[in-house]
């Protein structure tokens, strides 16, 4: 039977709405990112420094972290550094201060402060560092390094006098990640006759024969490498100091300090990240690999990192996006790697523009197709991994071009004089923004093309062409929204960093 129009209508204002409503999801999907979506944490912890709120430090006075997961639980192990330390307040309210702080973690995200490694610093390093400094400096632990051992946890520390190179690694054992923690002696001791620093520990086993070594050393003539024995986790042969495997351009003048080693089983290489700089300003992360744990280890470049030259890709270094007064102090990283094979980076922030907050940041590391780890531009906030469109990426992205500070500052021991702590303003990585187009151009003439497979896009800014910027989901923290990031390396390996802003 024919239909008269007065009975299409409902019919046809069905499918208009049907219509319309799809549209309107589709929009809506499409505008999810950015939203709105509070950080978990201010990074401001001034109202939070008296020490009666010790307990309240989750993600606050972390410096030097080391980063691992036991059983089910993410543990932090850092500097005994506090902002705005009373020793004789903390006596009087009964705060129990120690040295290496502990704190654990269920998500990544929110932080529990456990408390304190260690009561006091023991007796043997105290002793080293004040025989051979003038009966000085010892007076906190610095950058612990904490693995598993069979049943056992071990636990590494330095103990040293600021600017010189009488230091001390030691090495504690529990049958908790958490403590109480028998102390088993001296790793390696250093002191002005000796051409390292024994400082920053970071430990190792080699996969394919189960030999284990660790890394160390700072300013003062690189970092070294030497085998431990599996047994003790002290070193295999009495007094062994190791060997070479870093060192700096000027390594009088430039800082070096702080290795971190991690394998990747599917790449098969051991990357060895580093700090350069001082650590309250330009502090900043460096990288490079090998096929073996002990070295060598090559940069972006093919160079030698045991050689004098500069080494790249550049990781971290100090930043500022848009409403926020940057982070300065950006290194000294501790790396994770999960069972579901993503990979995090652990290091201090500091709060400008005074930059003596120091704060937890927390970062995905990500594997360029050509096998270089890059970070995310942005704190990790628990955020869902998600399948990226194109659709997603059109809109308008602040961008950071990661660059080394050629500023040239007055150093003592690599690091600032006192009164120094703030940043020049050519020392900063400030953000800029562009448009990218749904027909691939940009704001500023250039183009840019997403592979969905990879989940990558390639951009040309100015003059270069930026490939294989990996994409994903994440927080924006200096604006409080959930929306797009990116991170990769240009041709002279800077980090490149980005995030979409509207």
């Amino acid at each position: 039977m024919k239909k008269n129009s007065h009975q299409l209508q409902p019919c046809i204002f069905a499918i208009i709405s049907l219509s319309l409503l799809l549209l309107s999801c589709k929009q809506k999907q499409h505008s999810t990112l950015p939203q709105e979506k509070a950080n978990p944490w201010v990074d401001d912890y001034t109202f939070l420094s008296p020490m009666e709120h010790y307990k309240e430090w989750g993600t606050y006075n972390v410096h030097d972290p080391a980063i691992k997961k036991f059983n089910d639980v993410y543990y932090i192990y850092s500097t005994d550094a506090i902002f705005a330390e009373n020793r004789e307040k903390a006596r009087e309210m009964n705060v129990p201060l120690g040295n290496i702080q502990i704190r654990k973690s269920k998500d990544l995200v929110h932080w529990e402060f456990v408390g304190w490694a260690f009561s006091e610093i023991p007796e043997e390093a105290v002793e080293w560092v004040h025989a051979h400094n003038e009966g000085s400096g010892a007076t906190n632990i610095w950058a612990p390094y904490v693995m598993k051992q069979g049943d056992r946890y071990r636990l590494y520390y330095s103990v040293s006098a600021f600017g010189k190179k009488t230091s001390w690694i030691g090495l504690a054992e529990s049958a908790s990640p958490e403590g109480p923690w028998e102390q088993k002696g001296a790793v390696v001791k250093s002191d002005n006759h000796t051409p390292m620093n024994a400082i920053d520990p970071s430990v190792i086993e080699d996969p394919g024969n189960g030999r284990i070594w660790m890394h160390y050393g700072s300013y003062f003539g690189g970092l070294y490498c030497v085998e431990l024995d599996p047994a003790t986790g002290l070193t295999m042969k009495k007094d062994d100091l190791g060997h070479l495997i870093a060192r700096r351009a000027n390594y009088r003048k430039d800082n070096l300090e702080a290795p971190e080693i991690i394998y990747n089983p599917e790449l098969k290489k051991h990357f060895l990240f580093v700090s350069y700089d001082p650590l309250m300003t330009t502090y900043n992360v460096r990288v490079g690999r090998s096929d073996k744990p002990e070295g060598p280890f090559l940069d972006y470049f093919g160079k030698n990192m045991n050689d004098t030259t500069n080494n790249f890709p550049i990781i971290t270094a100090p930043y500022r996006f848009n409403n926020h007064p940057g982070w300065a102090g950006t290194g000294h990283c501790g790396i994770l790697a999960t069972e579901e094979g993503r990979y995090f980076m652990a290091h201090q922030g500091r709060l400008s523009p005074g930059n003596h907050l120091m704060v937890l940041h927390l970062r995905e590391l990500f594997f360029t197709p050509d096998g270089w780890p890059v970070v995310s531009p942005q704190r990790y906030a628990g955020e869902a991994e998600r399948v990226v469109s194109k659709q997603d990426i059109t809109g308008e992205w602040e961008l950071i071009r990661i660059r080394e500070s050629t500023y040239e500052r007055q150093l003592e021991a690599g690091q600032i004089l006192w009164g120094e702590g703030s940043l020049k303003e050519e020392e900063w990585n400030n953000s800029f923004h562009l448009y990218l187009n749904a027909d691939g151009t940009t704001s500023d003439n250039g183009t840019w093309n997403f592979t969905k497979k990879n989940q990558t896009i390639s951009l040309s800014l100015g003059k270069d062409t930026i490939r294989n910027l990996y994409i994903f989901a994440g927080q924006d923290w200096e604006n409080q929204k959930h929306t797009l990031l990116l991170t990769g390396l240009d041709d002279e390996g800077r980090s490149v960093w980005g995030k979409r802003t509207k």
